[in-house]
């Protein structure tokens, strides 16, 4: 593993290590409420995947499992896969808690060595849901272990944050970051994003994908486009000039000039 690959693995991955220690008591990711019954994916979400059950589901970057198992109480056999070691231990308790542990099982991998680590097994769906891409520096990799993944007729589904919010100023009102720039930028920060004490591991390294970059290493992976949807609303208040929603999400007020806040892909393997 080259040196460099191996600087941002380490950091990243003490970074989220830590996070977890943070995550799994917040008000934010709320797992006695999600052990309750609570349900983390949006209705688009459900919407647009579709019908799971009985089919087998990967989902990459999968955190402490909350998505993963969402859609194992929809009736999928679900893999989940992440690279900190201590987010894939909450997601085994999670599993074993509700009862879903001969239908979920987690691995500790980070993505690019994913088929190893699953043996080279193939689902029906790969989903990715958001804040997943901004830790990969090589879409065109990340592209390849997802078709590598998919059953022939299976599709991936991402869910993300568009990367046009990267480019604008605390407000959401003025553009003050290239959108093109890919080189990576490294972060030093005391907090999460979630409510809880402060981090121990503050460091980490990100990259800025531009939407263009996803869709072409999909497309170059030999995966069929099937649809890509941006939308004005996104999950947290993202910026200051956002507002709530009835629905809990938020958007820009009324009147004032829409930028897309998240998108949603889906790409398929062709089945022959």
């Amino acid at each position: 593993m080259a040196d460099e690959e191996r600087d941002w693995l380490r950091v990243n991955r003490a970074n989220w290590d830590d996070r977890v220690r943070v995550h799994a008591e917040s008000d934010f990711y709320d797992l006695p409420g999600f052990l309750a019954g609570g349900d983390p994916l949006r209705a688009t979400e459900v919407a647009e995947v579709g019908d799971v059950s009985g089919r087998r589901l990967l989902h990459l970057q999968c955190h402490m499992g909350q998505d993963t198992l969402a859609w194992a109480r929809r009736g999928a056999w679900v893999t989940g896969v992440d690279f900190a070691p201590a987010a894939v231990e909450v997601a085994r308790g999670l599993a074993a808690e509700l009862g879903l542990a001969e239908r979920a099982r987690f691995v500790v991998s980070d993505v690019y060595r994913a088929r190893e680590a699953l043996d080279g097994e193939r689902f029906d769906v790969v989903f990715t849901g958001g804040g997943s891409l901004v830790w990969l520096p090589d879409l065109a990799r990340w592209a390849e272990v997802v078709a590598d993944s998919l059953r022939p007729g299976g599709f991936v589904y991402v869910s993300e944050f568009h990367p046009v919010t990267d480019t604008l100023d605390e407000a959401g009102e003025r553009v003050v970051a290239d959108y093109f720039d890919d080189r990576p930028e490294r972060w030093e920060t005391a907090h999460t994003y979630t409510d809880g004490p402060a981090l121990r591991h503050r460091e980490t390294v990100q990259w800025r994908h531009p939407l263009g970059e996803v869709v072409t290493a999909l497309a170059v992976a030999g995966l069929r486009i099937e649809f890509l949807r941006e939308r004005p609303a996104t999950l947290f208040q993202r910026f200051s000039s956002l507002r709530r929603g009835p629905g809990g999400e938020f958007g820009f007020p009324a009147g004032r000039p829409r930028v897309p806040l998240m998108y949603s892909l889906r790409a398929r393997r062709p089945a022959g």
